[in-house]
């Protein structure tokens, strides 16, 4: 009986001290005004991290999306977030004959009603421990640009201003200084 008590501890310990073991976790995307316009839902998947996007009130067309070098989204520009997120060293775009930044995504395309409904997948990406962690150090963002990246053209394929920002934080805690979603208070005011 000892014996197993002892392997279960062990276990327990192990299983403790393994690290960042994280498989999902939700990022909410604000605008350069503050407000909340929607999430995107991060899962660990087979080769690389899938991207869930549902955003409202973007202008209608295509974005570049990228993930950045810091979990920082001062407004109104988002320039806090650093550069893509690149642990290789390579040169931008997709479309690039030399590989790509890790953060690079494709571009996400909005619809006449301001709606982003779309899954994206960024190859080689993890959760998880390692080099390629969106989570490594104190971890990365999501910005989303407001023109379309064009695959190629250096240092970011000439999408534009940065126009919406998240937080892909290791510490998911949220700070006193979290924009407040504005329809949070309409049912207070409806009484």
């Amino acid at each position: 009986m000892k014996r197993v008590l002892c392997m279960i501890m062990l276990l327990v310990f192990l299983t403790a001290c393994q690290g960042n073991n994280e498989t999902s976790r939700t990022v909410d995307m604000y605008n350069s005004s503050g407000d909340m316009i929607g999430t995107v839902k991060l899962t660990e998947g087979d080769g690389g991290v899938d991207f869930k996007i549902k955003l409202e009130g973007l202008e209608e067309g295509y974005h570049g999306i990228h993930v950045h070098e810091y979990p920082k989204c001062d407004q109104p520009d988002f320039t806090s977030a650093g550069n893509h997120f690149n642990p290789d060293g390579n040169q931008h775009g997709l479309m690039h004959p030399e590989g790509s930044h890790l953060g690079d995504l494709p571009n996400i395309e909005t619809n006449s009603d301001g709606l982003v409904d779309a899954e994206l997948m960024l190859p080689e990406a993890t959760l998880m421990d390692g080099k390629k962690s969106l989570l490594s150090g104190e971890g990365t963002s999501l910005i989303i640009h407001e023109g379309q990246d064009d695959g190629v053209s250096q240092p970011g394929g000439e999408s534009g201003t940065r126009i919406a920002c998240g937080l892909i934080a290791k510490d998911e805690k949220k700070s006193s200084e979290t924009p407040t979603d504005p329809t949070d208070f309409n049912e207070k005011q409806e009484e």
